[in-house]
């Protein structure tokens, strides 16, 4: 795997590159980064880490999820590299497919990305800053096709990680973090929830609306699913973040679909 990436926002900003392969003599992951991030290395390390969930206790947590499943043991729940970044893709991915919110993201990538060398051809901007997209026009995000409602959300996300009053990173504390990105534009349960579950790393995130789990709890559809499921959900904690993953996983096709409809547009989020 092979990205670019923003350590940090504002002034203090760190931008470079970083690769990460899987050696198979020693069974372990290596990483190669630009010396740019070299100050940064520790932050650097734990964000990779993150990203492959490696710290997760895969033993304990599958004890806890085997009774309820027959398959998907071993299964991580990936992280982000930068938290910012996965909340807006979150949103971009809202009511498209993954092949329509992959291209929207290029888009804003090159349109409002930083240039930055690499030793890859394919990888030469980073992912835009909160305060880049604060800047941006309505206009300019319209012509990337990115409709008014997404606008207004991802505006909204960055304006709150530009002023500092909102921090997607590991170790915020999740039901804060959460209600601070249910009172924002456009952003619902659903995305609430998948932004905990990944960029926070929290590993009880559980989106209730969705309709894959509700579907795998045996409740059928109606008003009262999304409560039902919460309930339902209690046999997964404090691991409901891996119960998702195994459902997803799961399914023929791996989409997990929220029918909520109170401000939340997640109706067809799919995972980045």
């Amino acid at each position: 795997m092979r990205r670019t990436l923003r350590i940090g926002e504002g002034q203090r900003a760190l931008t470079g590159w970083f690769e990460v392969r899987f050696d198979e003599e020693s069974a372990r992951l290596l990483l190669v980064a630009s010396d740019s991030l070299l100050p940064v290395l520790p932050v650097l390390i734990a964000r990779v880490r993150a990203m492959f969930d490696l710290d997760a206790d895969l033993g304990v947590i599958d004890g806890v999820q085997a009774p309820h499943f027959q398959a998907g043991v071993g299964i991580r729940v990936p992280g982000a590299a930068n938290g910012f970044e996965l909340a807006v893709r979150a949103v971009l991915g809202q009511q498209i497919t993954v092949a329509a919110a992959r291209t929207l993201a290029q888009r804003l990538v090159q349109r409002l990305g930083e240039p930055i060398a690499t030793p890859w051809p394919e990888l030469t901007h980073v992912f835009p800053s909160a305060e880049a997209l604060v800047q941006a026009s309505s206009d300019e995000l319209g012509q990337l096709g990115i409709v008014r409602q997404r606008q207004q959300a991802i505006q909204a996300i960055a304006t709150a990680v530009a002023s500092g009053s909102l921090t997607l990173q590991p170790g915020e504390d999740p039901e804060r973090t959460m209600a601070a990105l249910r009172a924002l534009p456009g952003i619902g349960d659903w995305t609430a929830q998948y932004i905990a579950m990944r960029a926070l790393r929290w590993p009880d995130a559980f989106p209730a609306g969705d309709v894959a789990l509700q579907s795998a709890l045996g409740i059928a559809r109606g008003s009262s699913a999304a409560r039902s499921a919460l309930a339902a959900s209690q046999v997964w904690r404090p691991w409901r973040s891996y119960a998702v993953m195994r459902t997803w996983a799961g399914l023929a096709r791996p989409q997990a679909v929220s029918t909520e409809s109170s401000g939340d547009t997640d109706h067809d989020q799919v995972l980045k």
